[in-house]
């Protein structure tokens, strides 16, 4: 019995392995095409290239935020609406409960429509999808929440990836699905 179970030990721990890396439902290859500008804050500013990208919008801003306390992307995202851009956010319905100086009820009162995600446990996207209908839209993303501390405090990176419309028709998706689910924010 014991060489039995030494034999079938490692067939049982290679399918469990298996199993659990399975990736063919849940990754994308997308073309590597247009432009990538990175950031690492707090040494490099990757608020002026965030907001830099807000300003080159022309039609859509979609957002997906975890914290959002950043004055400079805040107002950027508030001039984009007094532009005509059409701005929609995302939040993490937990964190908003849980800032008292976060940017939600600012952006909302100047006409941002926001909604909420408490689906997860965390909605920890910090995405930002600019004109996604367009043929040179832009993703801005990484592991800086949009927030005083990320730019200013801790170790993050941002990345902006300019014209690659694969990517952001998947970033796009995501937003949709999450916003399927959300609802809307009252101040």
């Amino acid at each position: 019995m014991r060489k039995l179970l030494l034999l079938a030990l490692p067939l049982l721990l290679s399918a469990v392995t298996a199993t659990a890396y399975d990736t063919s439902r849940s990754t994308k290859t997308l073309p590597a095409s247009g432009t990538v500008q990175v950031a690492f804050p707090p040494d490099e500013d990757a608020n002026a290239l965030i907001v830099h990208a807000l300003r080159e919008a022309r039609n859509t801003i979609r957002v997906q935020a975890f914290s959002f306390t950043s004055n400079e992307i805040a107002f950027a995202l508030i001039e984009a609406k007094r532009r005509g851009v059409d701005v929609q956010l995302i939040a993490d319905a937990e964190q908003t409960r849980k800032l008292e100086n976060n940017k939600l009820g600012l952006m909302y009162r100047n006409g941002v429509r926001i909604w909420l995600d408490q689906q997860h446990q965390s909605a920890h996207n910090k995405v930002i999808v600019i004109d996604d209908d367009g043929p040179n839209p832009t993703v801005v993303t990484g592991s800086m929440n949009f927030t005083y501390s990320g730019q200013f405090k801790n170790a993050e990176n941002a990345l902006i990836l300019r014209g690659n419309k694969p990517l952001a028709d998947a970033y796009s998706a995501n937003w949709q699905r999450h916003f399927n689910h959300a609802t809307p924010y009252r101040p």
